[in-house]
């Protein structure tokens, strides 16, 4: 897990315990910032800094949910289908993701809140950086509901029938 929002998704699920989860997202935000830290040193940039690019607007937060729901629906139904290609599957939808969304689809928490401590292109000004943190929960939260219902096992009607 590197991501928050996916965590949470299977925290919710009870696929991973709420400590470990807990654990795992202070894991993926700290990542995040020394990442974004070690990016600047390696580029020469002042090593703290705050981004000033304005990221904000329904625009915006409606492409982090469709970012964050796909992201997680691929995940989810990449589980059911073919769990070996999970990885694979999660780099081309967020390489087209990238693409095909007003935000450029960051649909990761502890990624919004590192590219807060940038003030580069890629940056996200503070101000600006719960909207985009609901957006991706609620993205992900919505992909956790269509795939229960969606990708539900079908029961033989057999079975349905001797469950009256």
């Amino acid at each position: 897990h590197f991501n928050p929002a996916v965590t949470l998704v299977f925290a919710l699920k009870r696929e991973i315990e709420t400590n470990t989860a807990a654990a795992y997202v202070l894991a993926q935000v700290a990542g995040g910032i020394v990442g974004t830290l070690l990016a600047h040193a390696m580029f020469e940039l002042p090593v703290l800094q705050l981004s000033e690019t304005a990221r904000t607007g329904n625009g915006q937060w409606i492409a982090e949910i469709v970012a964050t729901f796909g992201l997680v629906f691929t995940i989810l139904a990449g589980l059911r289908a073919r769990p070996d290609s999970i990885p694979w599957l999660v780099g081309l939808y967020i390489t087209a993701a990238y693409w095909f969304t007003a935000s450029t689809s960051f649909a990761n928490p502890a990624v919004a809140i590192a590219r807060a401590l940038s003030n580069t292109f890629a940056g996200i000004r503070p101000v600006d950086l719960a909207g985009f943190i609901v957006a991706e929960l609620l993205g992900a939260l919505l992909a956790m509901g269509l795939a229960a219902w969606l990708l539900t096992e079908a029961k033989p009607i057999r079975q349905m029938k001797a469950a009256e």
